[in-house]
């Protein structure tokens, strides 16, 4: 492979983030081999993110409109990076991530690759989701999606810490910007046109606020409902189901 493909961004889209960045902003700094590029892409936090993140000494711009989906589509165009990994505001990547993503991308047969989530908080590891989260991976295509799923398309979420290549990203048009979440199930199934949807056996830690805020059945029945609206087309509803936690 050529080595303008080692090149990895590590994009973070951001709204008020300031209790959940730091600790993220203290493991993508610290990454060995580090990222080529760290690119935060604000969509108009009114907190103390933008200055948290520039005070670590990290390059932050201002999406020119709100959304996750907006977001990452104005971060991917920015980024300089030929692979680019969406991290949450609120994970913690594998020391060695920026070696995995670029091992995993050398592979010309992978479309779309990512983390395997690991949810906790402070009181531990939340296995049972942890579990569900990993299982929903290929029974949600199955469910919504079988022809794909016969196909070998898998669906990877936001908390998985996605990875793909820029060129790529950016031929199949990006996220759906209308798309407030599932924005990541949808980029799967057109990246799927490129190669494999992988996920790789290393732990991306991811926050339990949701779950501690929702309760873990509630929160559960939120993912599986977001996910069947999704499937049937009802989209313009997700934002009413899926509540803003920071």
């Amino acid at each position: 492979m050529a080595e303008s493909m080692n090149r990895v961004t590590i994009l973070i889209p951001m709204l008020n983030e300031e209790r959940a960045l730091p600790n993220t902003l203290d493991c993508v700094k610290s990454l060995d081999p580090p990222a080529d590029e760290i690119l935060i892409v604000d969509g108009g936090s009114s907190d103390t993110s933008v200055a948290l993140a520039q005070t670590a000494g990290l390059q932050v711009i201002a999406a020119p409109k709100k959304g996750r989906g907006a977001q990452i589509n104005f971060g991917v165009r920015e980024a300089q990076g030929e692979v680019v990994c969406v991290l949450h505001a609120d994970s913690i990547l594998p020391a060695d991530a920026v070696a995995v993503m670029r091992a995993a991308m050398a592979d010309g047969k992978t479309g779309l690759a990512s983390f395997t989530p690991r949810i906790a908080g402070p009181q531990g590891t939340r296995w049972g989701s942890t579990l569900h989260n990993w299982i929903k991976t290929w029974y949600a295509p199955l469910i919504t999606r079988p022809h794909l799923f016969l196909r070998g398309v898998r669906l990877l979420f936001g908390d998985h810490a996605m990875f793909f290549r820029r060129e790529q990203f950016l031929a199949i048009g990006g996220c759906d910007e209308r798309l407030v979440v599932m924005e990541e199930a949808d980029l799967c199934i057109k990246l799927s046109r490129y190669g494999k949807i992988r996920m790789i056996p290393r732990w991306v830690w991811t926050s339990d606020r949701r779950i501690t805020a929702w309760g873990r059945w509630r929160a559960n029945w939120i993912y599986l409902k977001v996910g069947l609206m999704w499937a049937m087309g009802a989209r313009e509803r997700l934002a009413d189901e899926y509540p803003d936690i920071r």
